[in-house]
């Protein structure tokens, strides 16, 4: 193959181009050009030499292999962007020049020049993704005397479009493939096409000559082909090669561009330049809309946006006007919307960044005609056979006036038209995505793309394939399809030329359809059965329990099916189908084919389930037992679970569940219904009473006292005497006499009266409320005056209580008198000595209550 490397990944593009030099004694002279693009930043270098395939272009005969020496390199490296584009890429290309001259005679066909790189760069986005080393060819024409009789006297188009050019992704851009052709009278057109694959790796990093044509496209994916290698927003004009649209996302994308020279209105070479493009994530300042906006469809309602969304565009102005100029709305937001009242043309007006730097305005139409949809039917789908598509498109506001067509197929550049009902051939089978562009009087223009799947013979739609009929009845065939069909055997049969003749055989017969659609041809066939009768035999008579679904079954050759009684069946045309009945049901059938018929009965016979009564639901002290009470008409009942009864096969077991337990209850009988009679009794266990009167306390004589029991829902204090109420849970008692304790008892009852006890003892002193507190205490663990802690008398509650050591610092604090200090702080046990210990409290009569003292810590 022609690579300039066994390994050329870093070349990013490619053109061929030539000029004629002179002709004499029918040998024509020319000065080629093979140009090859390189990114500046692959650290690699050009193939020196490389070699240059010649080749007929009529049969691909290999003429001459040229191996040429690397002529020239230069750099174009794009060092400003602009100060309106924000994060701009660096855009940066070595580009190797090979020339050589070469003379060959004038030819029928004329030649090919092909040169070969083994590998393009991996991950290029606009091919399948997963591929790599796709390699690339570049390839240019030289006429024959078959293309135009003057045709091998021919200057190759040469592309002379700057390659400096930034591409934001998301972004508008332009980019200029323009060419210039010395031959004045050749006229250009430009177009996207295929990019090539290349040939085989070499060896040894020597160059080697190019494979043959044809070449094949690259494969392209991600919704992107030759024809639309940028997404569906980018065009190229097809008249200058300048490229503009909305930048696909960042990313490499190759484009291929097409030049064809046109002599005398005759087509005479395509000459191709091959780029592969990056695009990056920079942003451009500028106004940026669509040239038209089509409110076509179904709406009056236009959306605004600037396509550029560069961070130095600061203010934004819409401006919406008549096509009179007279003005109708105006918005200074990054994004409008507004509802036309009336179809027309409207003028639509951008500025951004008014009287700032990097100012810009754009300028559209809105074309608001809605009710226009592009639309197309096609007949004829099969290979090499004509295809003929349909417009039916409509618009409500206009006439239908322009359609463009393109029928997907890559392997024939004319695979398009410009006619309102196309036909074209398919050359290969596959599926196609056709397309049509649309557009009518009022400048609406809507695409509307379907699949035609082509196909080695038509298909044919068959609505049974199978079917059983009775003497004398008749059935009608029915086939689905584009085309003529003929049907056989003719006897017994009406309309043999239709999609759907009738026939009446005597006997089982098979049937053939053909279908011609324009000489494609396709054969199926459908057998059709035929009996004398209708052959039924019912299931045997069956018992089941009342109320348990039974599915009832037959066999027979019927096709359609009735069962009675209808109501107490899912589905009585089924032919076995689900029936519930709570009593002895006979149930009935009569199978049909046809105008014949037969009947059959099956009765089903029901037994009730036995009955099965747990009893009521029970509540239960805890670790308490229980009898259950379970009642049945049955013969043998089971209690589920055993684990916790005494015996699992009688009525009335007794229960000691360890926590709340459901238990079922199965009966049994011997009537002839086989399942259990099933219910449920739950013994909900309460939690075990955690009974409480609270902590012992003091006194003083002439206080009331608030006593207070929890854990349960009922209480019952004793002794009552001097108690409020002996049934609360917080009775209030006062003690006029002094005592060293006063004990009190108090019953805690649950929701199932489970109860238990407790008790509190209440000290009464002889003086006024007070807060007692020890002198002194020794904390060495013998369980002896080893925590320093008050004893409140009479009071109501104690703010606080704090313990200070010598040098003033808090060691201990708490109001409550269940706490304690146990001679540490933060773990660390403190110096022996005296500290000091402040109290404040207020007594049962409102007064408040401040003391100080010492205590000595003892060691």
């Amino acid at each position: 193959m022609a690579c300039l490397s066994a390994r050329a990944d870093h070349i990013t593009g490619g053109e061929t181009y030539y000029t004629l030099i002179g002709s004499s004694n029918g040998q024509f002279h020319y000065r080629v050009t093979v140009k090859l693009f390189m990114d500046c930043f692959s650290n690699r270098q050009f193939s020196n030499p490389g070699i240059i395939g010649i080749f007929n272009k009529g049969n691909y005969a290999r003429v001459e292999d040229v191996t040429v020496p690397l002529a020239m390199q230069e750099t174009l490296n794009l060092t400003n962007a602009g100060p309106c584009i924000s994060n701009p890429p660096a855009v940066c290309y070595r580009v190797g020049y090979y020339d050589f001259d070469i003379s060959l005679p004038g030819s029928v066909e004329g030649y090919v020049l092909a040169t070969q790189v083994n590998y393009r760069i991996n991950g290029i986005s606009n091919l399948v993704s997963g591929y790599s080393n796709i390699g690339a060819t570049y390839v240019g024409e030289i006429p024959g005397t078959a293309s135009h009789t003057d045709g091998p006297r021919n200057n190759s188009a040469h592309f002379t479009g700057s390659d400096m050019v930034v591409v934001c992704a998301n972004n508008a851009f332009s980019y200029s493939f323009a060419a210039r052709d010395p031959d004045a009278t050749d006229e250009l057109a430009y177009s996207f096409c295929e990019a090539y694959t290349g040939g085989s790796v070499g060896g040894g990093g020597n160059a080697t000559p190019p494979n043959q044509p044809p070449y094949y496209s690259v494969p392209y994916g991600n919704n992107f082909n030759g024809s639309v290698p940028l997404g569906a927003t980018v065009q190229i004009n097809p008249s200058t090669g300048l490229i503009t649209g909305i930048a696909p996302d960042e990313g490499t994308y190759v484009v291929t561009v097409c030049v064809q020279e046109i002599r005398d209105n005759k087509v005479i070479a395509t000459q191709r330049k091959d780029l592969q493009i990056k695009i990056t994530s920079c942003n451009i300042a500028a106004a940026t809309i669509p040239a038209a906006y089509m409110l076509c469809g179904n709406t009056q309602t236009i959306g605004l946006n600037n396509l550029s969304v560069s961070p130095l565009i600061s203010s934004y102005n819409w401006e919406i006007s008549t096509s009179s100029g007279n003005p109708l709305f105006a918005a200074t937001t990054a994004t409008a919307g507004y509802t036309f009242a009336d179809t027309g043309t409207y003028r639509i007006k951008l500025v951004i960044n008014r009287n700032g730097q990097c100012a810009d305005s754009a300028n559209a139409i809105a074309l608001v005609y809605p009710g226009f949809e592009p639309d197309f039917s096609f007949v004829g789908i099969c290979v090499n056979k004509p295809t003929r598509f349909r417009d039916i498109s409509t618009s409500v506001y206009g006439r239908v006036s322009g359609w463009s067509w393109d029928f997907a197929e890559r392997s024939d550049p004319t695979a398009s038209s410009q006619q309102q009902h196309p036909t074209y051939t398919f050359p290969s089978l596959g599926p196609r995505t056709v397309r049509l562009i649309a557009s009518d009087s009022k400048g609406c223009i809507d695409t509307v793309s379907k699949l035609v799947s082509i196909v080695d013979k038509p298909p044919i739609v068959l609505a049974f394939r199978d079917t059983l009929i009775c003497i004398p009845d008749a059935v009608q065939l029915n086939a689905g399809g584009g085309g003529v069909f003929s049907w056989t055997p003719t006897v017994h049969m009406t309309n043999a030329n239709t999609p759907t003749p009738t026939v009446s055989p005597t006997t089982t017969t098979k049937y053939y359809v053909d279908l011609d659609d324009n000489g494609c041809l396709n054969r199926d066939s459908v057998q059709v059965r035929v009996v004398d009768h209708v052959t039924l035999q019912v299931m045997d008579d069956t018992l089941i329990c009342a109320g348990d679904p039974i599915r009832l079954h037959l066999t027979s050759d019927g096709l359609q099916y009735a069962w009675t009684p209808a109501q107490q069946l899912i589905d009585p045309r089924a032919a076995f189908p689900l029936a519930t009945t709570p009593t002895t049901t006979l149930y009935g059938v009569t199978a049909h084919i046809g105008s014949c018929s037969a009947t059959g009965d099956v009765r089903v016979n029901t037994v009730p389930y036995p009955v099965a009564n747990a009893g009521p639901d029970v509540m239960i002290c805890f670790d308490a037992a229980v009898q259950l009470h379970g009642s049945t008409d049955g013969k043998t009942v089971v209690w589920t679970p055993a684990a916790t009864l005494n015996n699992a096969a009688i009525l009335e077991p007794m229960a000691r569940p360890k926590g709340s337990t459901p238990y079922i209850l199965a009966a049994y009988d011997t009537k002839g219904c086989p399942k259990a009679g099933l219910d449920t009794v739950l013994v909900t266990v309460l939690p075990d009473i955690l009974a409480s009167a609270g902590r012992d306390t003091a006194a003083v004589v002439g206080q009331p006292l608030q006593l207070k029991a929890t854990g349960g829902v009922r209480y019952r204090w004793s002794p009552g005497e001097g108690l409020s109420a002996t049934d609360i849970p917080n009775p209030v008692v006062t003690h006029f006499t002094e005592s060293t304790g006063y004990k009190y008892k108090v019953l805690v009852y649950n929701e199932a009266d489970c109860v238990d006890s407790a008790f509190v003892q209440v000290k009464v002193f002889k003086t006024k409320p007070s807060i007692f507190v020890p002198t002194a205490f020794s904390p060495n663990g013998d369980r002896n005056n080893d925590v320093f802690r008050f004893i409140a008398a009479g009071m109501e509650r104690v703010e606080y209580f704090n313990v200070y050591n010598r040098w003033g610092q808090l060691v201990y604090s708490s109001p409550s008198s269940i706490n304690s200090w146990d001679g540490k702080v933060g773990g660390k046990e403190q110096a022996p000595g005296l500290y000091v210990w402040a109290v404040k409290a207020i007594d049962y009569t409102g007064a408040v209550y401040l003391q100080r003292g010492t205590v000595t810590l003892v060691r």
